[in-house]
């Protein structure tokens, strides 16, 4: 050998042992006419969290699994027969185990005979040295035996090099990492970046999601080129958002351990290609996924609507959404409506007493079938005179959608296209276009034709209106939608418009990120505040200087706003100046350290500066905290320099993981009142018309406004009139949390994740003015119940698991504001209380294998005392005055 061949050798050898010391591994291959025999184990194990002790399923299989090569080609590439053989399976019962061993006797689990036959169908992969590139089977067998197959198969699926790639296995199409040492190979999967067929589905806002913490881990030991060992373990962590203490763990272990000496095998099957040689093998094998088919159950016992229909006289229809029973029962018709046919659907809105159509109608939007919304659009009819409370309930039932479909606001555009609509009904319609839209882009399907549709119905609108309330309706509906592009019409109505056209734009835009307040956006928020143009509303300059201050504000935006209260009206300014230093306070508020750097300044930091005279007020803080929830009360009440109210907002947000959620915002405008009183109007400023309203935003959907009285003669004729009972804003039941997620284990066993959570809600605003007593009172009352429903549920061949959270509340919140024009300066009292709140959870675990079926339930039940929140304490000096001045 010349010296050049030796030194060739040399670097090859060199550059083999490189290969080796960084921890690559030899080819992996199955030797031809070899039976290689491995011992297949499987375990499983679903708990309930929430439970102090182990509150679910732990199920075992075990099997002997048979690998041969069949046939081999030149560039590596092997045909390989996988048969399981002789599995069985068992699981345990709940007291018999605790978390750290199951401990108890087993109960065998027995297979049919059907079972059992297409189990030992062997199976056929196409492999190269680690790398399933095809999976042939029988596509007509049953898909949960077929699934576990593929979960046997997806242990086969490696690389003996270390890199980060894309794997297609049971899990679906998933990038993992590969890191290698020795005679080891550690396989990560991220679970999260799985692609697989859609077969679910999740709510918009992601507050009332499901949290989903998964894992993979997979250990191989490689000895001569050979898989010896493999250790595949996952677990997955579920739970509400808004309440982890619900949560399901789920446990999966599968070890293939290979069994020697290997035996002597089958010789090789001769053929020119993979296909010839699979064609002379027994049966009909098709090339198929390596992804496991979702499978879904047929539940045998749920109630049907057709069975609902024919006891529907004796049964009847629970109508008071502040009940809990009522919002079970509507969850339950919404399970009975996805299922149901279109004229079962219909029947029942034809025959249901009139008193109960709502429900029904909230109900069959809330299912979002294609029956159910064709039932809806055949009955429901805008061209009559239907009692226009049906019809806003749909239109609102719509509007509060989880997770809306192109085909409901299909749906919604067609009932209101070219029809001859009363005020109410075409004003919550518009409101309805809007928040469907937004809602659709957020779901990422802004390029549907229903969408852009409704965009272009709410912009031609705009530009075709005429009057401010019409521009207002339009307005707030692209308020409800967000969408980026409709911000420079939000601008150009925001600068140019009148008062309520203003606010409304302002108010608007308000909703929008952070991502989306443009420096443009800023600009013209500066102008407005500032009253570079012209001059504007003190409430429009208000809300101009909050956009500015909860949007990453630069130092010199706080200081100019700062600044210029020096120069604003008394009320107006303490109302801004107290907003500052809320934010201060509220660690979650994005220009916090901003203003806390800012408050360091001499200048500005004194209390000269902060202590403004005036009743206007600003107060915020947290209600509930628990570890998944921050839920906070805000009021701020702004003043006219006569000590009139003028405006007040009180808002309950919900802050969860990072994310804000709005759960219900209530405005009460009052303008006119000082002249009704006597005051004298102030120069320049033109004299409001007297006018009362509210406005309620409800789960990020802003309502239509409702209006007390507008004019005097409007309020004599209400006070004169009235029947004493309180204008309803909300009542009815909707469905807020709709999660259906299918999550398919490594193993090929799948598990359902599924999240209903219904809420029923009465919500009444009043508001009552003594003329003579010089007094207003308004009060807000809140009643709700709020049904949860969590399941997971565990489909194999031989065992079907379901374990089920169920969590109900029912409360009662009451925000009474009473002001006295009669002293000087004028007294306001705030009174915010919550009556006692009960509550119940039960926790059930249902098995069934074979013919043997079995359920255990554990629950507990509690009640919250009532209590009323301080919100400050010169609002508890000014109610025990006021308390003491009604009993003299």
């Amino acid at each position: 050998m010349s010296p050049q061949a030796v030194l060739e050798c040399f670097c090859l050898l060199c550059f083999s042992f490189m290969r080796t010391a960084k921890g690559d591994l030899q080819p992996l291959s199955f030797q031809p006419r070899t039976l290689y025999q491995y011992h297949y184990t499987l375990d499983v194990q679903l708990d309930h969290m929430a439970l102090p002790s182990p509150g679910g399923v732990w199920l075992r299989a075990q099997a002997s699994v048979h690998v041969h090569q069949l046939w081999r080609d030149q560039s590596g590439e092997e045909l390989l027969q996988v048969q399981i053989r002789d599995l069985k399976a068992q699981h345990k019962p709940d007291e018999e185990r605790s978390q750290d061993d199951p401990g108890g006797p087993p109960a065998e689990i027995e297979l049919s005979q059907e079972a059992k036959a297409e189990l030992q169908k062997p199976v056929f992969i196409s492999w190269n040295s680690g790398k399933v590139r095809a999976f042939y089977g029988n596509e007509a067998e049953s898909i949960l035996i077929s699934n576990l197959k593929r979960g046997i198969i997806s242990l086969l699926q490696l690389q003996p090099h270390a890199s980060t790639t894309v794997e297609e296995d049971a899990s679906g199409s998933c990038q993992v990492t590969y890191a290698v040492s020795n005679h080891s190979i550690t396989k990560t999967k991220d679970l999260l970046s799985c692609t697989k067929s859609n077969s679910g589905f999740i709510s918009v806002n992601k507050v009332f999601g499901v949290e989903w913490q998964p894992s993979s881990r997979s250990q191989y030991v490689v000895k001569d080129n050979l898989l010896q060992s493999v250790l595949a373990e996952e677990s997955h962590v579920l739970a509400p958002a808004l309440r982890s203490s619900s949560s399901i763990k789920i446990s999966s272990r599968q070890q293939l351990q290979l069994l020697s000496p290997p035996m002597p095998g089958p010789a090789e099957v001769s053929g020119q290609s993979l296909e010839d040689v699979l064609a002379g093998t027994e049966g009909q094998h098709q090339p198929l996924g390596m992804a496991s088919l979702p499978f879904r159950r047929v539940c045998t016992n749920c109630p049907s609507l057709r069975a609902h229909l024919k006891a529907l006289d004796r049964w009847g229809i629970k109508t008071d959404p502040s009940k809990v029973a009522t919002v079970w029962q509507f969850q339950r018709f919404i399970q009975m409506l996805r299922s149901a046919k279109k004229r079962d659907v219909l029947e029942l809105l034809r025959r249901a007493p009139e008193e109960t159509r709502p429900f029904i109608v909230e109900a069959a939007v809330a299912a979002q079938s294609t029956a159910s919304l064709a039932a809806l659009s055949e009955f429901l009819d805008f061209s009559k005179e239907e009692p226009k409370s049906l019809l806003e309930k749909f239109l609102y039932a719509a509007a509060f959608s989880p997770r809306p479909s192109g085909e409901l606001l299909h749906l919604v555009l067609d009932k209101l296209d070219g029809k001859q609509l009363a005020p109410e009904i075409w004003e919550t319609g518009i409101v309805a276009v809007g928040s469907l839209v937004g809602k659709l882009c957020q779901q990422k399907l802004c390029g549907l034709q229903e969408v852009e549709h409704g965009v272009e119905t709410i912009l031609r609108g705009l530009r075709s209106a005429e009057e401010d309330p019409e521009v207002v309706i339009y307005l707030l509906a692209l308020g409800n939608a967000m969408l980026p592009g409709t911000i420079p019409t939000l601008l150009e109505h925001a600068e140019e418009g009148p008062a309520a056209v203003t606010t409304m734009a302002i108010s608007a835009l308000r909703r929008f990120p952070a991502q989306n307040i443009s420096s443009k956006v800023k600009r013209a928020m500066r102008r407005i505040f500032h009253e570079k143009r012209k001059s504007y509303e003190k409430t429009c300059r208000l809300a101009a200087a909050e956009i500015l201050l909860d949007n990453h504000p630069s130092p010199m935006d706080v200081i100019n706003i700062l600044l210029a209260t020096e120069e604003m009206e008394t009320e107006m300014a303490k109302l801004l100046l107290l907003k500052v230093q809320n934010s201060l306070r509220a660690h979650h508020h994005p220009a916090r350290k901003i203003m806390k750097d800012i408050m360091g300044v001499p200048q500005i930091n004194n209390y000269n500066f902060f202590s403004k005279a005036g009743t206007s007020s600003s107060f915020s803080g947290p209600l509930t905290v628990t570890q998944d929830l921050l839920s906070t009360f805000g009021l701020d009440l702004l003043f006219l320099e006569g000590g009139f109210l003028r405006k007040s907002i009180s808002e309950f947000s919900l802050l969860s993981r990072g994310r804000r959620l709005r759960a219900a915002q209530v405005t009460i405008e009052a303008q006119g009142m000082e002249s009704m009183m006597g005051e004298n109007i102030s120069d320049g400023e033109e004299e409001p018309e007297l006018m009362a309203g509210v406005s309620v935003t409800f789960f990020d959907v802003q309502l239509r406004p409702i209006v007390f009285f507008q004019g005097y003669t409007d309020l004599m004729a209400k006070v004169l009139l009235s029947s004493g009972e309180p204008t309803s804003v909300v009542k009815g039941n909707l469905l807020l949390m709709d999660h259906h997620q299918v999550i398919p284990l490594q193993s090929g066993l799948q598990v359902t994740i599924k999240l209903q959570g219904g809420l029923g809600l009465d919500i009444s605003a009043d508001m009552d003015v003594d003329i003579w007593e010089q007094e207003l009172k308004t009060s807000i009352n809140t009643r709700g119940s709020l049904s949860m429903d969590f399941q997971t549920e565990l489909d194999s061949p031989f065992l079907q698991v379901t374990l089920r959270s169920q969590t109900e509340v029912e409360t009662s919140i009451h925000f009474d504001t009473t002001l006295r024009f009669s002293s000087s300066p004028v007294l306001m009292c705030l009174q915010l209380r919550e009556e006692q709140v009960p509550y119940r959870e039960i926790f059930t675990v249902s098995k069934s294998a074979g013919s043997q079926s079995s359920t255990t339930r554990k629950g507990r039940r509690g009640t919250m005392p009532g209590r009323e929140f301080a919100l400050h304490q010169t609002n508890s000096k000014v109610c025990n005055l006021l308390l003491t001045l009604e009993k003299e």
